[in-house]
């Protein structure tokens, strides 16, 4: 059941929701199928199986009254982002600690060397926002 949205952007909306199953927080991406470009996005994310990318759980269709069709990817839900605790910080007028810095910067650089190596997929959007810490 979805419970609100809690990022946006070109590709899509991302929701918080809650697994009736099990109660377990998910996020579900919800994302329009045009019929003029192949998304490929259900193919990778399927592929991908790695500590520093975020798992898909399931999947699922849904139509709008305009017959309009949508993907729904269910994942794994990570509240904090990179840019939300650097604006933390930078609100309180600190900087982040190095440590910080470091870490996310490793599990980036794990993270992309998986999916453009072993996978051979480029991100292509990558920012603060999309970068998702726990």
């Amino acid at each position: 059941m979805a419970e609100r949205v809690v990022g946006h952007g070109s590709f899509g909306v991302v929701f918080q929701a809650k697994c009736l199953e099990t109660g377990e927080a998910v996020a579900i991406k919800k994302v329009l199928q045009d019929k003029r470009y192949k998304n490929r996005e259900l193919q990778v994310m399927r592929l991908l199986d790695h500590p520093n990318v975020i798992r898909l759980k399931h999947c699922f269709f849904s139509t709008t009254e305009k017959d309009e069709v949508y993907l729904n990817l269910v994942m794994e839900f990570v509240s904090e982002t990179v840019y939300k605790v650097a604006k933390h910080y930078s609100k309180m007028s600190q900087r982040m600690p190095l440590i910080y810095v470091k870490l996310y910067t490793y599990q980036i650089c794990r993270s992309l060397a998986y999916i453009h190596g072993a996978i051979g997929v480029c991100h292509r959007d990558i920012k603060p926002q999309n970068l998702l810490v726990s």
